[in-house]
């Protein structure tokens, strides 16, 4: 094996530097799910169908993202020994920046969802490529670490997508923020370009059936349980992300319930940045399961605040609560899939996998999140909004038991 470009060290600045992209492409889902899709989509559908046209948008596009992930992970497995991840990288980036744009001046819903979905398989070609190098650069004792800055760049970028969103977005003034968000990504892959070395050679995987490339890796027991765990906490995290606009709107009824949006989702993420740096450099000395545990039981100890106690006076200091457990999960949760992957060679084919547990809730969350609205509805109009919530809460429950279930990590 030999690296192309000069070696990474691991301290701050380097650690930083390979965190760069994961920054880009948090900054980027961060503003354009909480913020810039809901509102585009009240512009193009009625009130009373503004959340199934959401979740339509939102489900479909996740749907893509399963697909993509994968498969372009796999293919960034086979270029590796000769050419690197860059090709699918620099690929991926440059034709999510076109979609993106696309995206910012649709003239109706369904291009507008057409867009969507380009935005979701260039985004996510991309990010199946620059998912690889954690697993070929960072050795296993420094990867609590590595994935602790990963973290925390996945909280920094999510506070400054969303909270500049909700300054500078507006109904009907949406289109300015997508350019910032392609300037964010371009700067943000030429960091990557600049200061993360290649490693090239050893021959690629062997080639297998398409069928195995799914299913083998879940034969890993260890694997297939982290999938779960993480699928059910991340169920609850977008349960409560997508229609979270939608709560503040119906429930509380602040003036700008846009910028109200942004106050909650900059206290979860407040709370997410606290926590995320300490819980992955912790996660090397400590064990990773505990934190991982103990991080899901927050959000779940959050959900049920917003359940059972939906006022302005508990839902931002709940919704700090929620992201502390989010920031320790996410930063834990990804060192702890990389100690258990089924393959070192197909590291990005197995996380884009792995990734599938995130993007599969973003399927469920609309669906499962508007059943729940309706069967408490059903009960009384009040109940609408807390049964929604008592899903969440229930799903990173489940999520932080199963944890245990895994044997080969700490």
């Amino acid at each position: 094996m030999s690296l192309r470009g000069r070696p990474l060290g691991f301290g701050p600045a380097d650690q930083l530097a390979l965190a760069a992209f994961w920054f880009a492409l948090n900054f980027h889902w961060g503003a354009l799910l909480t913020v810039l899709l809901p509102t585009q989509v009240l512009a193009y559908t009625p009130e009373a169908g503004k959340a199934h046209a959401l979740g339509l948008a939102v489900g479909w596009g996740a749907v893509v993202a399963m697909v993509a992930q994968p498969v372009a992970g796999f293919a960034s497995d086979r270029l590796r020994p000769r050419f690197g991840r860059r090709p699918l990288l620099v690929a991926g980036a440059l034709a999510d920046a076109a979609a993106l744009l696309l995206l910012a001046y649709a003239p109706s819903y369904g291009v507008l969802v057409l867009a969507f979905l380009l935005v979701q398989l260039t985004n996510n070609v991309a990010g199946a490529a620059y998912q690889g190098y954690i697993p070929d650069l960072v050795p296993r004792e420094r990867r609590g670490v590595a994935s602790g800055y990963m973290g925390l760049m996945t909280m920094l970028g999510n506070v400054l997508g969303i909270g500049l969103a909700g300054v500078f977005v507006r109904p009907g003034a949406t289109s300015g923020f997508y350019w910032a968000i392609v300037a964010v990504l371009l700067v943000a892959l030429a960091v990557t370009l600049l200061r993360v070395p290649e490693r090239l050679g050893g021959e690629p995987p062997a080639a297998r059936d398409a069928l195995s490339l799914w299913t083998k890796p879940l034969a890993h027991a260890d694997f297939a349980w982290l999938f779960l765990a993480r699928a059910f906490v991340m169920l609850a995290f977008y349960t409560l992300l997508v229609f979270l606009e939608y709560f503040l709107k119906d429930v509380l009824r602040p003036r700008d319930y846009v910028q109200a949006t942004s106050w909650v989702s900059l206290a979860v993420l407040l709370g997410a940045t606290a926590s995320t740096v300490f819980a992955g450099r912790a996660s090397d000395r400590l064990g990773r399961r505990p934190l991982v545990s103990a991080a899901g039981g927050l959000m779940a100890l959050a959900a049920f605040a917003f359940a059972a106690f939906p006022t302005w006076g508990l839902v931002l200091p709940a919704g700090f609560v929620f992201g502390l457990g989010y920031g320790a999960f996410t930063s834990v949760d990804w060192a702890l899939a990389v100690d258990v992957l089924p393959s070192r060679d197909e590291a990005a084919k197995d996380l884009g996998l792995w990734s599938i547990a995130s993007t599969l809730p973003q399927v469920a969350a609309p669906v499962a999140g508007a059943w729940a609205l309706a069967a408490g509805a059903a009960l009384s109009p009040a109940l609408a909004y807390p049964a929604l919530f008592a899903f969440a809460f229930a799903a990173a429950a489940l999520g932080s038991l199963l944890v245990w279930r895994i044997r080969g990590a700490a």
